[in-house]
């Protein structure tokens, strides 16, 4: 099977919003579709999927600060694991934030996913100990 990736869409919503659903990546607290909504105003170029045909089978959201990079929303389609789609979407999230003059990419892991953990460790990230807060300025509420 093959695969492309290119900047998300807004048709891509429903599928990738599925995809998350499915991969465990959403919590109640977040809304998906406004995060969706939020990451289209700010640097929606670094909001990639990956393609086959027209089901979207992968996405990453990125971002850059200025100081450092990040990685949100890593998932592939459960029945595409080991075809290297995430591997190549943070391949190309890298490559879009090293353009970008970002000279460091993190990422959170909940301390619980062995496999994001195990992933990110093949890709050479390495784990440090911080203390990770977090204050809520607007909240989801119902869509």
């Amino acid at each position: 099977m093959t695969f492309a990736i290119r900047p998300f869409a807004v048709a891509d919503t429903e599928q990738v919003v599925a995809l998350w659903h499915a991969a465990g990546l959403t919590r109640p607290w977040n809304d998906p579709h406004r995060d969706i909504e939020r990451k289209l105003a700010v640097q929606p170029e670094l909001f990639l999927v990956a393609v086959d045909g027209e089901e979207v089978v992968g996405s990453v959201m990125a971002g850059y600060d200025g100081h450092r990079g990040w990685l949100y929303y890593l998932a592939s389609a459960a029945q595409r694991r080991g075809e290297g789609i995430a591997r190549a979407l943070v391949g190309e999230a890298e490559a879009r934030l090293a353009a970008m003059g970002c000279p460091k990419v993190q990422l959170m892991v909940r301390p619980e996913n062995e496999v994001a953990r195990g992933f990110y460790d093949a890709l050479d990230y390495e784990p440090f100990d911080t203390w990770a807060t977090g204050k809520r300025l607007i909240a989801d509420g119902p869509r």
